[in-house]
């Protein structure tokens, strides 16, 4: 079954349909993968912003939970890279729920509302179409835009608070490939962000079969990756990945990411279960790093433009 974009109607038909039927539930990096970006970001913030990404993220409800995990000095720093994988962590916490699936949870104390916001993490751009394509669904193209929106804008403390671990989190998530991005399978069917598809990975003993989003998501190490060890692999991927050229805008790292899945994600076709191979492991592995580092480097800009002095003073 082949989709082309400039099938009009009928293309807008079937995605509804298989939307509906294919709902696009996705983790994006793995915890040290945000980890890491949120450590790379922080050694290139300014003081003005470290100082109000440390002061907004103490007003967060969740800010006590976050040393705990960190485990360590109640620093600003472990808070920020800790608050990195909230956004992910709230998908098993009861205290929240999921549109359409669950029953609204009472809103506590410090929260706008108690929802998940799954579809906040992805857009699925068909990679039969063009990066610029409308995306079948998703919505982190409009929610970056809107998160840093509110960090720069003299709102309540309370709503920029909420909006900053999103921030983190999401910027990370749209330099993952298979998180902008979605294929037709030989059945006709979405992938899924690539959940749909398996992979053999003799590369990974913990999870030697798993999709191949999961294989994505769990290249840039452990998920229990913190402390020194955290410390180590930035400073090393710093050094092997210097500050690209300064960009804030997300809809171009979106644009990125697509190219990437359409070009380098997806393993040479032919087997209902492809095993990867070496060649295919170390120049994803390359691509991740690089997108890792990148992310870090970006969202630092990011927040540096958000947290100018003349917004501080606005704001008091």
């Amino acid at each position: 079954m082949t989709v082309r974009p400039d099938d009009g109607g009928r293309l807008a038909s079937l995605v509804k349909a298989l939307v509906l039927l294919f709902p696009l539930p996705a983790l994006a990096w793995n915890a040290a993968g945000h980890r890491l970006v949120a450590a790379i970001a922080w050694e290139q913030l300014l003081p003005e912003a470290r100082s109000e990404a440390t002061l907004l993220l103490q007003r967060h409800p969740d800010h006590a939970r976050w040393l705990k995990k960190a485990g360590e000095e109640h620093s600003g720093r472990r808070a920020f890279i800790e608050a990195s994988t909230w956004p992910d962590d709230i998908r098993r916490d009861r205290r929240f729920y999921s549109a359409g699936s669950d029953e609204p949870t009472a809103t506590l104390p410090g929260f706008p509302d108690m929802e998940r916001r799954l579809r906040w993490h992805y857009v699925n751009i068909p990679l039969n179409a063009t990066p610029d394509a409308p995306p079948l669904s998703g919505q982190i193209d409009r929610q970056l835009v809107a998160l840093a929106k509110t960090l720069a804008t003299p709102v309540v403390d309370q709503e920029r608070a909420y909006a900053l671990p999103w921030l983190i989190h999401l910027v990370g998530d749209a330099h993952q490939p298979l998180h902008t991005s979605v294929r037709l399978d030989a059945e006709g069917k979405w992938d899924k962000l690539g959940n749909r598809l398996e992979v053999r990975n003799p590369f990974n003993p913990r999870k030697p079969v798993s999709t191949l989003h999961a294989f994505w998501d769990d290249l840039p190490g452990p998920p229990w990756l913190r402390g020194d060890r955290l410390d180590e692999a930035s400073r090393a991927l710093m050094e092997v990945h210097p500050r690209p050229a300064r960009s804030t805008a997300s809809q171009r790292w979106i644009e990125e990411s697509w190219q990437i899945a359409r070009d380098n994600a997806y393993p040479r076709e032919g087997e209902k279960t492809p095993t990867i191979t070496e060649a295919f492991f170390e120049n994803s592995r390359l691509i991740a790093d690089r997108r890792i580092a990148q992310a870090g480097y970006r969202l630092a800009d990011l927040l540096n433009q958000c947290f100018k002095p003349k917004r501080q003073a606005a704001q008091r």
